[in-house]
């Protein structure tokens, strides 16, 4: 009997290690074009808006590149002039997103402050290469490539800022806990989470599940699957060893990623930071919710950093 019971457990156990890791990080190689808005967009005034902007951002012919990642993977993004010499937001989406969607609202506001962009597709997203998501974990490093990229075609004096929304966000400011050159001047973080460990833990809790052992077998997951351990990308220690200016921005009524984890960062950044929440604003939407206000406080931090 006792052998049955284990056997038993031993199929769940194997059942909710593959349906975690194909829920939470395997994303299937893409065919075709991919969906500009996705489910989970905001309808209503919101979604009005966020589809005008989207509607802008694709009538733009930017320039395609491709480049390789530190481990072999293609990367792609859409790089959009608007003036020589200007800085260049190298611009990072969020998780199952899409790099148009989620950064129609900041490139609409770069573009007005005539910044140039770089708008990437993360890594098993778009058209980049890959089929796992970790969180940040790799995709800082891509970004460390495109810094090169950018550096290499444009010059090691360009001012570069890294700007990202929600895993996005986590990757640009995991970024900054590694080496960056000068010229990147700073950092805009809407909506990041504090750790992959953490927003795990509180899907799973969203999710009705018990954290012990639904946590562990998810991160048994990532490393028998993906290759990569959840807990080596945590936001908080990467800002306790910035030098780098970061601004954080996050909407009061974020239900997914509770506005309190930008706090905690804001917290433990020991480089000149800012932050600014938005009362009203869920997951993302701090930008439509206040567009006045999103480019005032954006702009006030480009003007702390000599931008």
């Amino acid at each position: 009997m006792i052998w049955r019971i284990l056997g038993a457990a031993a199929v769940l156990a194997a059942g909710f290690l593959g349906y975690g890791y194909l829920s939470a990080f395997y994303q299937p190689p893409r065919r075709g074009e991919v969906d500009l808005l996705p489910k989970g967009t905001p309808t209503g005034a919101h979604g009005e808006m966020i589809r005008q902007l989207v509607e802008e951002l694709q009538a733009l012919q930017p320039e395609e590149i491709t480049i390789e990642a530190p481990d072999g993977t293609p990367l792609f993004a859409r790089y959009y002039h608007v003036k020589d010499g200007a800085p260049i937001q190298i611009q990072c989406h969020g998780y199952r997103g899409t790099a148009l969607r989620d950064f129609c609202g900041g490139n609409h506001l770069a573009r007005e402050l005539s910044h140039n962009t770089l708008v990437i597709d993360q890594r098993a997203h778009g058209r980049s290469g890959g089929t796992v998501i970790t969180f940040g974990i790799r995709e800082r490093y891509d970004v460390l490539a495109w810094i090169d990229y950018v550096n290499a075609r444009f010059g090691g004096d360009t001012p570069i800022l890294l700007a990202g929304v929600s895993m996005g966000a986590a990757t640009v400011l995991l970024a900054v806990g590694l080496d960056l050159p000068e010229n990147v001047r700073g950092v805009i973080a809407d909506c990041p989470y504090s750790s992959p460990a953490s927003i795990i833990r509180r899907v799973i809790r969203l999710r009705h599940l018990p954290v012990w052992p639904a946590f562990p077998l998810v991160r048994l997951a990532a490393r028998l699957f993906g290759g990569f351990s959840i807990m080596e990308g945590d936001v908080e220690a990467a800002l306790q060893r910035a030098y780098v200016p970061v601004l954080l921005i996050h909407g009061e009524e974020d239900h997914f990623v509770p506005c309190d984890m930008s706090r905690r960062l804001y917290r433990a950044c020991v480089s000149p930071k800012m932050i600014a929440t938005f009362p009203g604003a869920g997951h993302g939407m701090s930008y439509p919710a206040d567009p006045a206000r999103y480019r005032e406080v954006v702009c006030a931090f480009l003007h702390s950093v000599g931008l």
